[in-house]
């Protein structure tokens, strides 16, 4: 119905594309329209390399000679079994991976209960501030940067051990320096992220019960075990395995830095895989050794979800 003028009243019915639309606004197909541009850029950049890759592992295939690839079943991983560099690069990365997420917990858990506790304190908001840059920083500026100052003749280290009368040191071309000064600067870089997730944790954790254990003066340290670690663990978890899987690759920061040298002192796996891949060419075997390294994450990840599910499960008995 159109009243004088010729416009339509509220009284006109809509048109079939809006009762279209309004159907399409309202139905569960919406979300999933939605959810489509995110699945086929998973599906072309996750899952079709990573079959790729799995399914590579089993051929003899290398870039170098041209010739066509091979099927030649688990012989690569056979290869990699018997190898014994292969073997001292796990090792290596085992220690590398203990040592930094370990260090780096343990200050991010101390350093978050510092900040934690001040909340009041004047410039909080700036140290806090300054204190998370590191993270923010890209590991090749990182590496570059390290790799000035622990130069052994132009450093801004060397010259400020110059002046304690400490003779020059090369820290990352001493085989018995290279490892330790390479692990500072991932310590350096990474514990702000543990402080992060450190002050996640202590955020959960009820203020009412807090404010009890408070007036019932209940000592420090038994706030922390019966009051803190039950409600903060599982984000503090959350943080190691992600620290741990994170080190357990890590690659272009010791490249940058030594190059996995001297000799092979800093030589992680994804160092050893890197150069296989990339400077060997051989790309079946390489698939293979990153099929082992996907295993390993996935090793990491269930031990995480294991142990979560045996927390939960005490916490529900308890």
């Amino acid at each position: 119905m159109n009243d004088r003028q010729g416009v339509p009243t509220s009284r006109t019915k809509p048109s079939w594309f809006k009762k279209a639309m309004r159907w399409y606004d309202n139905s569960k197909l919406f979300p999933t329209t939605l959810l489509i541009p995110v699945l086929v850029f998973f599906i072309v950049w996750n899952v079709v390399p990573t079959l790729w890759m799995v399914g590579l592992g089993f051929y003899n295939y290398s870039l170098i000679t041209g010739a066509p690839e091979k099927f030649i079943g688990i012989k690569n991983f056979l290869d990699i079994a018997k190898d014994d560099t292969i073997w001292h690069n796990f090792g290596r990365t085992f220690l590398w991976v203990i040592l930094t997420t370990g260090i780096e917990t343990i200050l991010g858990v101390l350093l978050g209960f510092l900040f934690w506790g001040s909340s009041k304190l004047p410039g909080r908001r700036l140290a806090l501030t300054m204190l998370f840059t590191p993270m923010l920083l890209a590991p090749a500026s990182t590496g570059t940067f390290f790799r000035l100052i622990y130069d052994p003749i132009f450093g801004v280290l060397n010259y400020i051990l110059t002046l304690f009368g400490v003779t020059p040191i090369d820290f990352i071309g001493n085989r018995v320096w290279a490892f330790f000064a390479v692990m500072v600067v991932d310590i350096w870089m990474w514990t702000p992220f543990m402080i992060l997730i450190a002050l996640a944790a202590l955020g959960s954790v009820p203020k009412a019960e807090l404010e009890a254990a408070e007036i019932d003066r209940l000592p420090w340290h038994k706030r922390l075990i019966y009051i803190v670690l039950p409600y903060g663990k599982f984000i503090l978890m959350l943080g190691v395995l992600l620290r741990t899987i994170d080190s357990f690759k890590t690659m272009d920061l010791i490249y940058l830095m030594t190059q996995g040298g001297p000799g092979n002192t800093t030589e992680l796996i994804a160092i050893g895989l890197w150069r296989k891949a990339f400077e060997g060419f051989t790309m079946g075997w390489s698939s293979a050794l990153a099929l082992l390294l996907l295993f390993t994450a996935i090793a990491f990840t269930s031990v995480y979800l294991f142990v979560l599910n045996q927390n939960k499960k005490q916490s529900e008995g308890g």
